[in-house]
């Protein structure tokens, strides 16, 4: 505005409004004005407002946390690695999507043993700060990213993946957003919300099309049911909840109401591929599976839709994965700074691994679509792969360059 665009007449002329072109540009005649384009004139009070702030000066009062220092073309850089909250395998296994600050990272992961820094191929850099949750389309054309500024704004974003392009960014709500889902279709991406809401947009316009408000706290992941029809949210209250889709109606809890069963806030979910079921990761460290149904618990109490608890890990569990036959699940959790990675035969209930090594709290674990690889990640910043049989680390990487100088530059 006061540098001046392709006219190369400086739009605002700070402290003189009647020398800057855009009291010209908004000053009604008639019942039209030049300003906005096509759009009904401003009302007086409006353009008295904006001529007021050329008059004070024309300063621009953004707070530093509220300016755009990242895109593209200016990615940050770091001094220390980022903490990992979300990861991902793309549905061919090419690719891990990897969250940073401001940031996905995309790594080739064609062969896992020579995974390290350098395997990086792309950085996806957007708006927000902080990357709650990663998820490729089924088709892996696209990747689906929720997140935000904690207490300021949530956003979903939908990246072209081979063009390594911003094809949608939606804000939604006052505070960053959780486990982005998408819908078999594709049309539809859901997620979790900070205002205990449960929401759906349309994957091109970005446009709601999904609403819940039963939760009671956070809602931190959804998942879709493979049909379509409904989807399964998880939250800090300490519920699993279904709700469908074509009517956006509450159609109940999975969990129970019975006093006393549940021992803490849910926070990650994951739909078994072979059978509608689904498992979460529990504050309790006990992983839980549960039919996707909403049967009401007995008057004498219960738990009729919960299949089955799991041996407790230590801490809280942070996120759950089927491999891909859903006869094992992965689970990570963190306590006093260390992470734990346990993997479970789904039917049995038995602990069967636990991947070896030292680190720190794990937030995320990915499992490779052919079922060979898992990843993890957490605290540390550290990308761990294991074989998924054996539990053997296969390599271990922080997944971007770290340049102490530049980031104290930055």
């Amino acid at each position: 505005l006061v540098a001046g665009g392709e006219s190369e007449e400086a739009a605002v002329v700070p402290g003189q409004p009647a020398k800057s072109y855009l009291m010209d540009q908004l000053a009604v005649q008639g019942d039209k004005a030049a300003m906005p384009k096509g759009k009904p004139p401003l009302a007086a009070e409006q353009i008295a407002l904006i001529g007021r702030w050329i008059a004070e000066g024309a300063k621009d009062d953004t707070p530093p946390s509220a300016r755009r220092k990242y895109d593209m073309d200016h990615p940050p850089a770091y001094n220390l690695p980022p903490v990992i909250t979300s990861l991902d395998f793309s549905p061919d296994g090419a690719l891990l999507a990897i969250s940073g600050y401001h940031e996905v990272l995309l790594h080739d992961m064609h062969d896992p043993a020579k995974a390290s820094t350098g395997s990086l191929v792309a950085r996806l850099v957007g708006l927000s700060e902080r990357i709650e949750a990663i998820a490729f389309s089924p088709d892996g054309a696209q990747l689906a990213v929720a997140g935000g500024s904690p207490g300021r704004m949530g956003e979903v974003q939908i990246w072209d993946v081979a063009k390594r392009r911003l094809t949608l960014s939606a804000p939604v709500t006052y505070d960053t957003v959780y486990g982005a889902a998408w819908s078999p279709d594709m049309k539809m991406l859901t997620f979790g919300c900070a205002d205990n809401t449960l929401r759906g947009v349309d994957t091109t316009s970005g446009a709601q099309v999904l609403f819940m408000g039963s939760h009671s706290d956070w809602v931190r992941d959804t998942i879709v049911t493979a049909d379509g029809a409904n989807v399964v949210s998880v939250g800090r209250d300490m519920t699993v909840k279904m709700t469908e889709v074509a009517t956006q109606r509450f159609l109940g809890n999975v969990t129970t109401h019975t006093p006393g069963v549940l021992r803490g806030g849910m926070t990650a979910v994951d739909r078994r591929p072979d059978r509608p079921e689904v498992v979460v990761g529990c504050a309790d460290g006990r992983p839980k599976l549960f039919k996707m149904e909403v049967n009401a618990a007995p008057a004498g109490g219960g738990n009729p839709n919960q299949i089955r608890e799991y041996p407790e890990m230590p801490g809280r569990v942070f996120d759950v994965r089927f491999l891909p036959d859903g006869k094992r699940f992965v689970a990570g959790s963190s306590l006093d700074g260390q992470g734990y990675i346990w993997v479970y035969e789904t039917d049995s209930g038995k602990k069967l691994l636990e991947l070896p090594g030292e680190r720190g709290g794990v937030f995320a674990v990915a499992v490779s679509p052919d079922g060979k690889v898992i990843a993890s990640g957490g605290f540390d910043g550290q990308v761990q792969l294991a074989n998924a049989e054996t539990g053997e680390l296969i390599s271990a990487f922080v997944p971007i360059e770290i340049n102490s100088a530049a980031a104290a530059a930055n």
